[in-house]
């Protein structure tokens, strides 16, 4: 059953490529749209299948592979990974709605976004490091293709960044990985094997540092995060969203699995300093993003900040907060991809992204009205205005964490609220004012190009408004993490935080 989430798209991905070149680029979109939209339905089928009452692995798949090298394929969900299967299918289909009918060389972009697709449900999928590995680095080549062809006009700068700082993060990850299984004795690398209890607490803290560095430069956390601007804003808007809603996943969540899980005793002395890292990423990110002229430009810098929020909540350690930390990564995949998408049709319908030349997008005769009311929406989502999913994934990390860190959680709300400024700013200096009477003569925007923000909209809405379906799946698995950890505050749960 979660096999298919992996190699459907793979298998796919390679059948596109192999097609005949003079197929219709149309018609290779709907075939990958398509299949994308089967993926996301048999994601559905599986939490329909998942017990909610059960914290550990579910669904479990396992086939020996190389026992010589301890590598096996054995896969497992469990509450965490089941929602990022769900944003991952969800962000691929969106980006490929949203992705040119008529892009040049499409069989080489959809196969690609479908091998990025099965890479990343492998990764959230594998209970075996080394296997998880070999997902990690899947992506790799592909998204460097994608930003290399497809971008701005300095893709290939931007393209190359993005590849040397990836392939470091997945060096240090795989000698982490290495060092876990030779110290430890495990004959393998399944997850299930290890304990790192026997290390020393030297030992502990010097594998999970190596996680953490590893595993930073994906969020990205300053100071690591220098390749994510150039990134962001050089890919396409389809391939913004897959970077910043899906790709920056795999590094919180695997902080979550594979730091906090694996080195219990070790995250509780670094717990501290960890939360200043987090709130000094929040107010950065925010206090940078302000700074912005290009509209694209701020949102890539506002998703540093808001990934600050998880690694808060993450140390924090306790099981309101860890519900919180994967709330954001939920909230943050769909907000940042409401708002990609939209900077991507402001430019194409006005052909700039500056600040300084944008004005009077929301006037209802000749700017794009419906843009500019569902850019508000994301900027009202993004800034935590409640009744939105962004405000209850805030305020259940903030909940959770101030009774631990009151100071990093303080710091963390002064950027939530830093968070508003630079979205007003950007709102006003697009949405509001006077056109101007000679150049103002957009194209019209069709319904199809309305279509990703219109659904992306919805979820913001009904999850801020029912945050229960999204907790709901979380809690078990948080409360079992959890309770491994030295030294936690207990008092508060999520179901009574929500009520």
């Amino acid at each position: 059953m979660l096999s298919v989430l992996i190699w459907l798209p793979i298998i796919t991905a390679a059948f596109i490529a192999l097609l005949p070149s003079n197929i219709p680029a149309n018609r290779i979109r709907l075939g990958a749209l398509t299949l994308a939209g089967i993926v996301l339905l048999w994601n559905l089928f599986i939490l329909f299948k998942f017990d909610i009452n059960n914290p550990g692995m579910q669904l479990q798949e396992y086939l020996p592979w190389n026992e010589t090298l301890g590598l096996s394929y054995q896969l497992g969900v469990d509450g965490i990974s089941i929602l990022m299967l769900i944003l991952n299918s969800l962000l691929t289909w969106i980006a490929i709605y949203s992705s040119s009918q008529q892009i040049e060389r499409p069989r080489l972009f959809y196969s690609l976004i479908l091998l990025v697709s099965g890479g990343v449900a492998g990764a959230f999928l594998a209970e075996n490091l080394l296997l998880f590995f070999l997902f990690y680095e899947l992506e790799l080549i592909p998204f460097y293709l994608l930003i290399s062809i497809w971008g701005g006009q300095k893709r290939a700068y931007a393209g190359i960044k993005f590849l040397i700082y990836t392939a470091v993060s997945g060096a240090l990850i795989l000698a982490t990985f290495l060092g876990i299984v030779w110290l430890t004795g495990s004959p393998n690398f399944n997850y299930d094997s290890l304990s790192t209890q026997a290390l020393s607490t030297v030992l502990q803290i010097t594998l999970l540092l190596g996680i953490l560095i590893g595993f930073g430069i994906k969020i990205p956390l300053i100071p690591l995060h220098t390749w994510l601007p150039d990134a962001y804003v050089e890919a396409s808007a389809p391939i913004a969203i897959l970077l910043g809603g899906v790709l920056a996943k795999l590094g919180t969540y695997g902080i979550l699995r594979f730091g906090m899980e694996l080195f219990p005793q070790a995250w509780s002395i670094l717990a501290p300093s960890l939360a200043i890292w987090g709130a000094v990423s929040a107010i950065y990110g925010a206090v940078v993003a302000i700074a912005q002229k290009d509209i694209k430009r701020m949102v890539a810098y506002s998703s540093i900040g808001h990934m600050g929020y998880i690694l808060l909540a993450a140390a924090a350690s306790t099981s309101l907060a860890l519900v919180g930390a994967v709330a954001q990564m939920v909230s943050h995949g769909i907000i940042l991809a409401i708002l990609f998408h939209l900077v991507g049709v402001v430019e194409t319908k006005v052909g700039t992204r500056e600040l300084d030349k944008l004005n009077g997008l929301m006037s209802p005769i000749r700017g794009l009205p419906l843009i500019s009311g569902l850019l508000v929406l994301g900027g009202m989502a993004s800034a935590g205005i409640p009744g939105m999913t962004g405000f209850i994934a805030e305020f259940i990390v903030f909940q959770g964490s101030f009774s631990v860190f009151p100071i990093p959680t303080l710091l963390c709300v002064v950027a939530s609220g830093l968070t508003a400024v630079y979205f007003v700013i950007l709102l006003n200096r697009t949405c509001f004012g006077k056109l101007d009477n000679n150049l103002a003569y957009y194209p019209k925007v069709q319904w199809y190009e309305k279509m990703p923000a219109l659904i992306l909209a919805v979820l913001i809405l009904f999850l801020g408004v029912q945050p229960t379906w999204l907790v709901r799946w979380i809690e078990p698995t948080t409360t079992a993490v959890v309770a491994t950890i030295p030294a936690l505050e207990k008092t508060v749960t999520p179901q009574l935080a929500l009520k």
